[in-house]
């Protein structure tokens, strides 16, 4: 099915689809007619492809961080979290290409304790330096493990993220919440005494790779 974050673009790109192979069956040339077809049909590939949201199945695991992304890690690292866990972390970083699905979803169950949109660049989302320059959702989830803060970060392309949460909201393990549009990159930022069980170059499925364990407080 079509993602209801995506009906925007992909109505109105369904529809200049229909317009260019209506309009192309005008053409007098031949070559001039089938490339405003093919370009049409590609288009239209592209944006069903690019805003697909498949089903998915959570696992339920104690204290199981659930990757809120498909996509391939590119960075995991001991870090300093200064807006919402406070101090040092881990971070896991999930870099999601034009062609994975964006759909984001929630990394564990609890309540939204922090939330803020920073305005930024548009560097390319694999860089180490886009988490803190680049134009980013920060959402901060309260669970009985504790804290773990995850960004959605906008990429060279992404123009728009999209998140519709609010402080208080309830979050449920491999729920649905937003997505970034056109590649972009999604960190997780954990308790130090987290256990990893991704690594570099390891693809991830939102809402069913487990990424971590967090241990119960």
């Amino acid at each position: 099915m079509i993602t209801k974050y995506g009906y925007d673009v992909f109505f109105v790109v369904c529809g200049i689809s229909l317009v260019g192979i209506y309009g192309g069956s005008f053409l007098s040339s031949d070559i001039t007619r089938w490339g405003v077809w093919i370009f049409s049909v590609a288009l239209f590939l592209f944006a069903l492809n690019f805003f697909r949201d498949p089903e998915r199945k959570t696992p339920v695991a104690e204290g199981a961080v659930i990757s809120p992304a498909d996509g391939t890690v590119v960075l995991i690292q001991e870090t300093e979290e200064k807006e919402f866990i406070k101090g040092k972390a881990k971070q896991v970083s999930i870099f999601m290409s034009p062609l994975n699905v964006h759909v984001n979803r929630f990394p564990m169950d609890g309540t939204i304790g922090y939330f803020q949109h920073v305005p930024g660049k548009f560097m390319v989302a694999f860089e180490d330096k886009s988490s803190e320059v680049n134009e980013r959702t920060l959402i901060g989830l309260e669970t009985q493990y504790g804290k773990l803060l995850f960004k959605q970060i906008a990429g060279f392309v992404a123009r728009r993220i999209v998140a519709e949460l609010h402080i208080g909201d309830v979050a449920k393990a491999g729920e649905r919440f937003g997505m970034i549009k056109f590649g972009s990159r999604v960190d997780v930022l954990l308790p130090l005494d987290a256990a990893i069980h991704v690594k570099p170059g390891d693809v991830t499925v939102a809402g069913e790779t487990i990424i971590a364990t967090m241990p119960e407080r």
